[in-house]
């Protein structure tokens, strides 16, 4: 969520980042509102303080005349205490009404993010070489051929965008969901496993909800009064772990992973480049994420992307980085940087790691503070996510990379001795 206050000072430099996510005519309409209901919320608090003042000067003046064996006058009407309770009731009609609108709004993308959609995303760095393979079958064929994957199956079970990892499909995965966890932990990550449901109020503090509510799988009303929903990525459940707290200066930055299946309702893939495993309903991820003072969210993010990146290098892949524009970029955060693994059978590159800088927008919306040294006010701390790593996409750009003439594909140097083989061949 933005700083209001931030908008009543420098509504320019706002419109104009702003602009570069949304149409210049939705974002001045847009601001116009919430400075309309600021306004309104404002003169609505300063006309309740003063008729509280008020109520408290004739209730002071009664309690004297009282003691003083005076004739009182009769403090405030019936009708006087209904005007205050009306106005109390609007303002916080107005207050829900602004707090709605200001979370509509995405965040401001930062200084170096260029404006647009995927068009306008820039490759900054590249890993490696393509490798050279005479003929390439791609990762749907291989799994089949090697026994790794069973997708009619999965669509018997869960329908079109289901899968189920069979055998050494099933080592593999979770050889790469371990060798994650243990290369998490070596860089200073703490280990979570939250729930895998999570109540509405993870997903607003996310920023996922209101805008992409449709997004997630929700269990219905009557199962779950409070509302809850299947996490779509752990980035939602760390977050939502730490609402409304005030961390530790001393211990901060604080790194925390997860490994999640995560849910989502998005089309699963038809297209050539989206087949197989690279996109469905349910995948694993491990998550890392970083709560930050202000000042530590650049150094954040520069390590963060280089430990992504150097997952990806130690398993041999090659990759390349991008910085995404503004509209390609989550809602929530003020800079993406994506890791994307080269799938030889489409000549395409695939994410396997996008990772992000929030600044205070999400800490804003799940009310997570520091307190400085000393002090006693209270600031809002940055947060900082990533994938480290999205194995659904990393199982087939290991098929295809690794993948040789005879139909085998060589395991990453890193995985042998955890499936106990160098090559995966053809049953």
């Amino acid at each position: 969520m933005l700083d209001m206050e931030l908008i009543r000072k420098d509504r320019d430099a706002v419109a104009s980042a702003l602009a570069k996510r949304l149409d210049p005519a939705e974002v001045t309409r847009a601001l116009d509102e919430l400075q309309q209901l600021d306004q309104q919320r404002r003169s609505l608090i300063t006309e309740i303080d003063g008729e509280r003042q008020r109520r408290k000067a004739e209730a002071r003046a009664y309690a004297e005349a009282k003691r003083a064996g005076r004739e009182p006058e009769v403090p405030a009407s019936e009708a006087g205490r209904r005007q205050l309770a009306e106005l109390e009731t609007e303002l916080d009609g107005v207050q829900a009404q602004l707090r709605l609108r200001m979370s509509e709004l995405p965040n401001l993308p930062a200084d170096d993010v260029a404006p647009g959609g995927k068009e306008a995303n820039r490759v900054v760095k590249t890993f490696g070489e393509p490798p050279a393979i005479e003929k390439v079958r791609d990762h749907v064929e291989l799994s089949r051929l090697l026994g790794l994957v069973d997708h009619e199956r999965g669509v018997k079970l869960g329908g079109s965008g289901f899968w189920m990892y069979t055998g050494l499909g099933a080592r593999l995965e979770w050889a790469l969901v371990n060798w994650l966890v243990d290369q998490n932990v070596a860089a200073g990550y703490e280990f979570l496993l939250p729930p895998h449901l999570l109540l509405d109020s993870a997903g607003f503090a996310a920023g996922q909800f209101p805008k992409f509510h449709d997004d997630v799988y929700h269990l219905d009303r009557q199962s779950a009064p409070r509302g809850q929903f299947l996490l779509p990525t752990a980035e939602t459940a760390i977050l939502g772990a730490y609402q409304d707290e005030i961390l530790d200066t001393a211990k901060l930055p604080l790194k925390v992973f997860a490994y999640t299946p995560c849910y989502r309702r998005e089309a699963a893939g038809s297209h050539s480049d989206e087949r197989g495993t690279v996109r469905g309903h349910q995948f694993n991820k491990v998550e890392i994420f970083q709560f930050t003072l202000p000042e530590q969210a650049d150094a954040a993010l520069e390590a963060m992307v280089a430990h992504a990146e150097g997952l990806v290098e130690r398993l041999g892949l090659h990759y390349q980085r991008s910085l995404l524009a503004a509209g390609d970029a989550s809602a929530a955060m003020r800079k993406t940087l994506d890791i994307e693994v080269w799938m030889p059978s489409t000549g395409k590159y695939k994410e396997v790691s996008s990772v992000s800088w929030g600044g205070d927008y999400q800490a804003r919306r799940a009310a997570i503070r520091y307190r400085e040294p000393g002090g006693k006010q209270t600031r809002f701390v940055h947060t900082l996510n990533g994938s480290a790593l999205a194995t659904s996409r990393l199982f087939p750009a290991i098929l295809e990379q690794f993948q040789q003439p005879d139909g085998s594909v060589l395991v990453p140097e890193v995985l042998r001795d955890r499936l106990g083989t160098d090559r995966l061949v053809p049953r």
